[in-house]
């Protein structure tokens, strides 16, 4: 009973990101199973007597199947047009370069954060690991927390009506994004799971940045290029993976002051439109250079966490591999510089 009773909370946020779920699926909004429970758990954390906390244990499983998912659309045709990834690909480099150069400069001489949290405000890495790197590292955590998390609720808002509008892409949830539990093959669904939980070891294991998603998704790729399985995680695993992000997410103001909130919003939009300008520049760039459809160079060049822009790309139909592979790349950019530019800070 009394484990029961630490977990109730845990209980209540999902319910309560259910709820936001089905009202937003109701208004026909895109990406209610994502949208709906962020902004239903972000109302419910600012009435104190509602028992709440999120729901991280949830998190890495979540990512886990996610990487599995993303590992299904990798099959041996991929290397036919993968000279049309490396050119896109490489210029993930300067388009990280540019957006952490600006970002830095607009948090350091702007808003007058101290170097080093200014840096990992601006870096366009996931969310938990640029907290992570700067705890680490010993910048500011509040500040870095709040820039990174206004940063990921302004895209994570805004792209689903961007591509709605650009693809004419219903993204109401009403449509299944995979087959149903029901026509799962339940032999199959075993090995993914098992194929699921030793990428995530194997990844840990090996430090890998992400490994949570990116462990699975190269055993993924693995097993479907293979044709050793066939069907993907079902569509309402797909949906349970939405609310467990969302719900997270939903929690990054807690604690915070509505006063607080709304500089924090105000602040990060000059940095949201920089992202936007840069983003632009690069996906114009590339689709000029590359045969990729609109919305996968936008997902692909999209500064947001690379969980929630690959479950956009799972949902929309986007290649992606060629998304995929893009994150990941941002990823381990940002990953392996922060370290050079902490040493680099401290000499000075």
């Amino acid at each position: 009973m009394p484990k029961f009773k630490r977990f109730l909370p845990v209980i209540v946020a999902l319910f309560i990101g259910s709820i936001g779920a089905m009202i937003f699926s109701f208004l026909h909004t895109p990406l209610p199973w994502l949208l709906g429970s962020i902004t239903a758990v972000a109302i419910a954390s600012r009435f104190s007597f509602i028992p709440l906390q999120a729901p991280k244990i949830f998190s890495s499983p979540a990512r886990a199947i996610l990487g599995i998912t993303i590992g299904s659309a990798f099959h041996p045709e991929i290397l036919h047009y993968f000279g049309s990834f490396l050119s896109s690909i490489l210029l993930v480099i300067p388009f990280v370069f540019m957006i952490s150069f600006f970002g830095m400069m607009y948090y350091w001489k702007f808003l007058k954060f101290d170097k080093l949290s200014a840096y990992f405000s601006a870096m366009p890495g996931g969310l938990l690991e640029m907290v992570m790197l700067a705890e680490a590292l010993g910048a500011n955590v509040y500040k870095v927390t709040l820039a990174q998390s206004t940063r990921l609720l302004l895209l994570v808002f805004t792209f689903p009506f961007i591509i709605e509008t650009l693809a004419g892409i219903s993204l109401d949830g009403r449509g299944g994004i995979t087959q149903s539990w029901i026509h799962s093959d339940k032999s199959e669904m075993v090995i993914l799971l098992l194929c699921a939980l030793f990428g995530w070891w194997a990844a840990l294991k090996l430090k890998i940045p992400g490994g949570t998603m990116i462990g699975p998704m190269v055993m993924g790729a693995f097993i479907y290029s293979m044709g050793w399985v066939h069907s993907r995680p079902p569509d309402e695993v797909i949906k349970l993976i939405q609310l467990v992000l969302g719900t997270t997410v939903g929690f990054v103001f807690v604690g915070v002051g509505l006063k607080e909130v709304f500089k924090v919003i105000v602040n990060t939009l000059g940095y949201f439109v920089m992202l936007m300008v840069i983003s632009t520049v690069f996906i114009f760039i590339v689709s000029l250079i590359t045969d990729f459809s609109l919305i996968s160079v936008m997902l692909a060049f999209s500064p947001g966490g690379q969980s929630e822009m690959n479950l956009i790309a799972i949902i929309v139909g986007a290649n992606l591999p060629y998304v995929a592979l893009h994150h990941i790349v941002r990823m381990f950019l940002v990953m392996s510089v922060a370290p050079v530019f902490v040493k680099k800070t401290a000499k000075r």
